[in-house]
């Protein structure tokens, strides 16, 4: 009776921290991956895969999973790896011009510049997700679902793009915590929104 007592809160847990522990180990992979530039969307596929291995099949390799993952991403991906990573660098350089301008002009075009980069990246997350349940599908449906899963429910969307910033808030205490959970979590909340009844329960 005692055994089974402890073993609960210990069982309790084991399951918080592994709930930790895996977004971070992916994120980290993906962290790596990332340091090309333009690998982070074929390296985001690639832990969007690892972590649907995981809340489906309880796979815990998630560090490695997304090395193992990204070759194969890489090849369908990298195209729009190179594109979208140019679209990002140009709204990026837009953004700094703007910000020293002080006319009214320059702030709405401020503010769409980053609303512009704000969707490119929520299209991305939820084009990773579909990508991680749908490897052996076409780059073209991951995009085509993945626009449908971002921009086709305001509220959904809306919990991505929080869950994007939220994530990266939240860990700004933790060493290197937005770039361990900045990835992970809001491609968590993607996969979850594309495939709800894969979560695993146990």
């Amino acid at each position: 009776m005692t055994s089974s007592l402890a073993f609960g809160p210990r069982g309790r847990l084991l399951h918080v921290l592994d709930r930790i522990a895996q977004p971070a180990a992916a994120g980290a992979a993906f962290t790596v991956l990332a340091l090309g530039v333009v690998t982070w969307l074929p390296a985001l596929a690639a832990l969007a895969h690892t972590l649907q291995r995981w809340r489906s099949d309880g796979d815990n390799r998630s560090f490695t999973g997304v090395f193992a993952a990204f070759p194969r991403y890489w090849r369908a991906l990298w195209r729009h790896g190179v594109i979208v990573s140019a679209a990002l660098c140009v709204l990026a350089v837009n953004c700094l011009f703007l910000s020293g301008r002080s006319s009214p002009y320059a702030f709405v075009l401020l503010a769409a510049q980053a609303g512009i980069g704000a969707a490119l990246l929520l299209h991305c997350t939820a084009c990773a997700a579909h990508a991680g349940l749908a490897p052996d599908d076409p780059p073209a449906h991951w995009h085509r679902r993945g626009l449908a899963l971002a921009f086709a429910s305001p509220a959904r969307g809306t919990a991505l793009l929080g869950a994007a910033v939220s994530a990266v808030v939240f860990t700004l205490p933790v060493p290197l915590g937005p770039l361990l959970f900045g990835p992970s979590v809001p491609v968590l909340l993607a996969l979850h929104f594309a495939a709800p009844q894969s979560e695993r329960t146990s």
